[in-house]
């Protein structure tokens, strides 16, 4: 099928839509970076917020970036709006309203500037509209999205509507999901996607994705055939094409320019050699990802956990140090509090025997490519089933009892993962899973055909 009236001697040119709220903007940047080295004859044009591009375009890590150019778009809010502390759910609402008519607009100029139309349009899944901006221009739609259980439940929210019915039933298994055990409960799942008021613009914008999904000429996962083949061959059911291309960041090439190295090289200097005194798998990292904070009760009893029970850690702390318990870090000789840490550097030392973190997608995948066991504290969205399926799923990890962070709960949960049998049998199991990971992304892997397949669409189109 033809889609691109542009010459066939000038490269596919792929228009990119960006949700531009916590980890998506990384995330979709990262997802688009693999493809580009994959494949450097594709051109992309990065549609987002100017706040979002001039973050994520700038510094050395634009370095490799030649063919990925940002152009901005209106973000939805009135000039003068000064957002209110806490998640940026007016600015969803606001950015929401906007953003078709936004992007259709932004796509149109960029047209006009280059003369080249667009032959693909890739999206955040949040994004659903963005299927019937692609459907307008005659290209194909392809989507990206995280875990791949977290997606089964989007394409089956009326279904569990219908079954779990109102506020209350938190505790009903959700056996009656294919490929989810009875060790499932509705508490497990995001409350807009089973209680939320379908008017309201976030479960709305969820709904709608769920049910637009399944047009989408493919959707590409962040995640690998073997990791959870029920829910993968599920998918498989419900979507015209899915496409598991993950591990991303064991399949992205690392950056060449030397500038990249060195700066890798100073970023790692502080926490890499104060791991190598350490023994195999005697340190606790953690770290609850770039928006999910600790309240401060919970970074204390945390504090206080670790040095009462004497367990060296690397916490890499985003927060704000007066929530430490008082001279905490002074005192600490067992370990160490920093701002930012490259967490694939740190998951892939020796020395880190449990990672304490709040079960976003990403995290869990790096944690599992990286053999290290987990303590889980979620925070909102799909942590908590994130979370759970790394309880009773694949068995390499424990969310803290009660859902927060006692110091007794604290101890308990941290001696079971770096001193007792049961974080020996975690540890194997991961490393398993470990393994799995590494062959999925090898050339004749899954994850590298499904990444290659990708590209096809692109290009064909």
């Amino acid at each position: 099928m033809s889609h691109n009236l542009a010459s066939p001697n000038l490269p596919a040119h792929v228009a990119v839509l960006n949700f531009p709220f916590a980890s998506h903007p990384s995330s979709l940047l990262g997802f688009i970076r693999t493809v580009s080295a994959v494949s450097p004859g594709i051109k992309f044009t990065f549609f987002s917020t100017s706040k979002t591009n001039s973050s994520l375009f700038s510094g050395s890590d634009v370095k490799g970036l030649d063919n990925i150019k940002p152009y901005n778009v209106w973000d939805g809010l009135p000039e003068g709006y000064v957002p209110r502390p806490g998640p940026p759910l007016k600015q969803i609402e606001m950015f929401l309203e906007k953003a078709p008519q936004c992007f259709e607009r932004a796509l149109k100029e960029v047209e006009a500037e280059t003369g080249h139309k667009f032959g693909c349009l890739i999206s955040d899944a949040f994004l659903w509209f963005s299927g019937d901006i692609a459907e307008k221009m005659n290209v194909p739609w392809v989507t990206t999205w995280s875990g791949p259980r977290p997606l089964l439940v989007h394409l089956e929210t009326d279904m569990i509507r219908e079954k779990v019915g109102a506020p209350g039933q938190e505790d009903m298994t959700l056996d009656f999901l294919p490929g989810f055990s009875n060790e499932f409960r509705a508490s497990d799942l995001q409350k807009e996607v089973v209680f939320g008021n379908m008017e309201s613009p976030f479960p709305n914008m969820l709904h709608k994705m769920g049910q637009k999904l399944p047009q989408a000429t493919a959707v590409a996962v962040n995640s690998f055939e073997t990791m959870d083949l029920k829910v993968a061959a599920e998918l498989k059911k419900r979507l015209k094409k899915l496409l598991l291309v993950g591990p991303l960041h064991q399949v992205r090439p690392v950056p060449s320019a030397k500038s990249d190295d060195d700066e890798e090289e100073e970023k790692k200097d502080a926490c890499l050699p104060w791991l190598d005194n350490h023994k195999p798998a005697s340190v606790a990292y953690i770290s609850f990802g770039s928006v999910g904070a600790l309240p401060h009760t919970e970074v204390v009893a945390l504090a206080e956990a670790l040095v009462e029970g004497g367990f060296p850690f690397l916490w890499s702390f985003r927060g704000n140090l007066e929530d430490f318990p008082k001279g905490f870090i002074e005192r600490t000789g067992i370990g160490k509090v920093v701002p930012w840490v490259n967490q694939v550097q740190i998951l892939n030392h020796p020395s880190i025997g449990v990672f304490v973190t709040h079960g976003g997608w990403k995290s869990v995948l790096e944690s599992v490519t990286y053999g290290v066991p987990m303590i889980g504290r979620p925070h909102f969205a799909d942590q908590f089933l994130n979370m759970r399926s790394v309880e009773v799923v694949w068995k390499i990890g424990m969310k803290i009892e009660g859902g927060v962070f006692t110091k007794t709960r604290a101890i308990k949960a941290l001696e079971q993962a770096l001193s007792l049998e049961h974080g020996k049998e975690m540890r194997h199991r991961v490393g398993v899973l470990k393994q799995l990971a590494q062959e999925a992304v090898r050339s004749d892997g899954s994850s590298a055909q499904d990444l290659r397949s990708l590209v096809e669409i692109i290009k064909a189109a």
